[in-house]
Parts: structure tokens; C-alpha cells; sequence
């Protein structure tokens, strides 16, 4: 029987071929892929739409791309790795020496058997990449060139997949799927919200979550573009949209590195004392940045004008890593059991913030006889009795509307289950309102 981890671990792979864009078939035919584990809404939205600051671009796609040597042997193949185009190539045909071909062949001469990703997506150019080794082996001569791609007219996708909960308002989860075979940075973060977003629909949420799949930075912000509503704060409105209250974004999700949280541009949003809590809690070896506004789309979520409380979760962050954009994140890079320990932390934190109520206290003058409410008779004879006596306590102490129960948790010492236990106790027995 095959793990979580293994199951995201082959979905990586089925992935990793495909030749994905900021736009394209690539885009669709990896939602297709994902719409098989967890149903999507998939939204085409057209070139020329202003977004924001921004402008959906032309569409690209591309069937194939080679140069080839006077032997006809190809010598770089696109056919062979979706990275050996620069991304956004538009088309080419044509016969040149080397010397002319050269400045247009990118290579990490640091890493000479690593082939780098790079793309050209609002400046129209054309490229290719390759190993250093590969431009080394390459003689003098002439040089056939041929991209087919087309840059045209069409549209920009991307999708979501909705969790309903007990409240409408919503936690959203964002990940990128715009770059083409990179298992680490794009697709174990595809894959762990996917498995996530399967796990949270078995335990009926509290909360409604929202993932999304979507193009980095151009997707993000038509999302939020198209999403006025949902991202302006204040209550949900009866029957209208749920407000955005919390959010994630996941990316590097499947490395051998420790856990690493940025914080949302707050600092102090809800998210951020959950994720700070449960991997503290834990144990695991982790680290905790600030946010700063660089890196993926909790940039664009945390922008000033929407200001989400936005964080993100990754193993090693992003370009800390040699194998950062490059074709040495193939998927021997990420684990299964990285992967599934990226879920795991995820699961335990949305199961934190979906229980982290604030509570009022019914009977605030002095300390309410539990005895007589069967309170302390339903603890007997567990070996934590003295722990929940405390929990009881505490959240008794602190249930003044002001504090959540992460506070309680935080403040007493106690574990997080521990108050939450004791808060559904209280709350059964009539002594704290929500």
C-alpha cells in the first residue's frame, strides 16, 4: 500500500514533463492532471484583461524547438527537457554560425552538467539553455535554429478548488503552476495542496478553504482583481462571498531541508503565531523569517492595499538551494517523505487555526463550581487529570472575548489540545459563550 508521501511523489513525476508558462496548454494540461485528484473551477481569462497595474499577456505555446548541427543531430532538444527553451521564446527558423548563436545559449558555467531555467515573458526574445559541458562539446559551424511556438491572442489560466466549512470565511492556499520541469519549486507544492485539499475535505473544516492554482505573480494578481469582494475584510455578508482571513502559500514543498515559515507583512497575523506554535511545538528542525517582498505570490496577497494575512510555508526557501531553477530539481530532489511531513505541518496547523475560538466567560464572578457540573467527575481516572483541572482553569481565566485559545495555550504552557479539550468541555456545560 502506498503512502501519502509516495502518491505525491508520483504525481511530481507525471508532472514534471510538461512544458508549463505563465499562459498555455502546459497550464491546462497540469490542471487536467490535478482535476483528477480533487474536482477544479478553471478560469480562462482573456489577453488584453487589465488586472490591477497589469495586462494578461499573449498567450504561448510551443510543440517543439532544436538546434542542430550540420549533421542534422540535435544538439539541444526540446524534446528532451521543457528547459532547454527560454521560456516565451517567440518563433525562430533559421541557419547560424556559433559565433552568432552563442550570446543566445544560457548557461551556469558554476554547475557545468546543469541546465538553468530562464524565461523572457514580457520582452519579446528567443533562447535556448543548456549544460555548460554541452556548449563546450559544441565546434565551430553552422547551426540549424528552429522554435515552433506561437504568441498570440488566447488567455490566462488558472483554477480553484473549494472546501466548504462551517463559516464562510475563508483561509486560502496559493501555489504556482507556471514553471515547466522543476519538481521542488512548482510541483511538490502543487501536489502537497492537493493531497492537503483531499485530507480537509474528510474532516468537515471550520473554516472554508480556498486553494488556488495559478501562475506566479501575473495569476496571483488576477485573482485578487477578479476577487474584490472576497479580500476586502469586514464580515461576510449574508449569502454574499466569505472574507479572506488567512492564508498560505506553499512552494518548495518537497526537499530534504528543514521547514522554513515566512511570516505574512503583519508579522502578527493569526497565521503567523499558528505556523510559529505548531512547529515549535513539534519539535521538527525549522526557521521562522520575516516577510520581505520578494519571492512568491504572498507578496501579492500581502500588498498594501490588500494586506492578507498571508504567510508561506517551503523546506529550503526559494534560491537557497543550488538546484534552484535549474534541471537539477528534477524529482530524485524532492522525497515523499519531505513531502509528507510539508502535509503533515500544514494539516496540524489548519487543524490549530480552525479550532482557535475566542470564548466569553458566563459565570466571570469567581471561580464556577465545576463538581456539580460533572466536569471534574468525567476526568477521573485520566493520567492527564491534573492537566485538564489546569486547562479548565486557565481557559476560564482568559475567556474575556480578548484572548483565543492559542493565547491560553501559549500563556499557560499547557498543549494546544489539552485547551481546546477543556474549552469544548466548558462550552458544553454552559460556562463559556463563543
Amino acid at each position: 500500500m502506498t503512502t501519502p508521501g509516495e502518491e505525491m511523489h508520483d504525481l511530481v513525476r507525471r508532472l514534471y514533463p510538461l512544458c508549463r508558462s505563465i499562459t498555455g496548454d502546459g497550464v491546462r494540461a497540469t490542471l487536467d492532471i490535478v482535476g483528477e485528484l480533487i474536482p477544479l473551477t478553471v478560469h480562462e481569462v482573456p489577453t488584453g484583461t487589465q488586472v490591477l497595474d497589469w495586462t494578461v499577456p499573449q498567450e504561448w505555446n510551443i510543440r517543439d524547438a532544436y538546434v542542430a548541427d550540420s549533421a542534422g543531430r540535435r544538439v539541444v532538444d526540446f524534446a528532451a527537457s521543457s528547459l532547454h527553451v527560454l521560456g516565451y521564446s517567440v518563433p525562430v527558423s533559421a541557419t547560424l554560425p556559433l559565433a552568432e548563436l552563442r550570446p543566445r545559449l544560457h548557461t551556469l558555467p558554476e554547475h557545468p552538467s546543469w541546465v538553468p531555467y530562464r524565461t523572457s515573458y514580457y520582452r519579446p526574445d528567443w533562447g535556448f539553455c543548456l549544460s555548460q559541458d554541452a556548449l563546450d562539446a559544441l565546434p565551430e559551424g553552422e547551426y540549424e535554429v528552429r522554435i515552433d511556438s506561437t504568441l498570440a491572442d488566447g488567455h490566462l489560466t488558472y483554477a480553484e478548488h473549494v472546501v466548504p466549512g462551517r463559516t464562510a470565511d475563508e483561509v486560502i492556499v496559493s501555489c504556482h503552476v507556471c514553471h515547466p520541469s522543476l519538481a521542488n519549486d512548482n510541483l511538490a507544492g502543487v501536489a502537497v495542496a492537493a493531497f492537503l485539499a483531499r485530507a480537509l475535505a474528510a474532516q468537515q473544516p471550520y473554516h472554508t478553504y480556498r486553494f488556488i492554482f495559478a501562475p506566479g505573480t501575473i495569476g496571483a494578481i488576477t485573482w485578487l482583481a477578479r476577487n474584490a469582494e472576497r479580500v476586502s475584510g469586514g464580515p461576510a455578508a449574508a449569502g454574499g462571498p466569505g472574507k479572506v482571513r488567512h492564508g498560505l502559500v506553499l512552494a518548495c514543498a518537497g526537499d530534504r531541508g528543514r521547514l522554513t515559515y515566512k511570516k505574512s507583512r503583519r508579522g502578527d497575523a493569526e497565521i503567523d503565531r499558528v505556523m510559529r506554535y505548531v512547529l515549535a511545538a513539534s519539535e521538527r528542525p525549522h526557521r521562522i523569517d520575516e516577510f520581505t517582498p520578494y519571492g512568491y505570490d504572498e507578496r501579492q496577497y500581502c500588498s498594501p492595499g490588500f494586506d492578507l494575512g498571508v504567510g508561506s510555508l517551503s523546506r529550503t526557501p526559494y534560491a537557497a538551494y543550488p538546484e534552484y531553477h535549474t534541471s537539477a530539481d528534477d524529482p530524485d530532489f524532492v522525497s515523499p517523505e519531505a513531502m509528507e511531513d510539508t502535509l503533515a505541518v500544514c494539516r496540524e496547523a489548519f487543524r490549530v487555526l480552525d479550532r482557535n475560538r475566542r470564548y466569553v466567560n458566563l459565570s466571570p464572578r469567581g471561580e464556577p463550581q465545576l463538581g456539580r457540573r460533572g466536569l471534574y467527575d468525567a476526568l477521573g481516572g485520566r493520567s492527564d487529570t491534573r492537566q485538564a483541572q489546569l486547562a479548565m482553569l486557565w481557559v476560564l481565566s482568559l475567556s474575556d472575548g480578548g484572548h483565543a485559545l492559542l493565547d491560553v495555550a501559549e500563556r499557560s504552557g499547557l498543549p494546544f489540545d489539552a485547551v481546546a479539550a477543556a474549552a469544548d468541555a466548558l462550552h458544553g456545560a454552559g460556562l463559556i459563550g463563543a
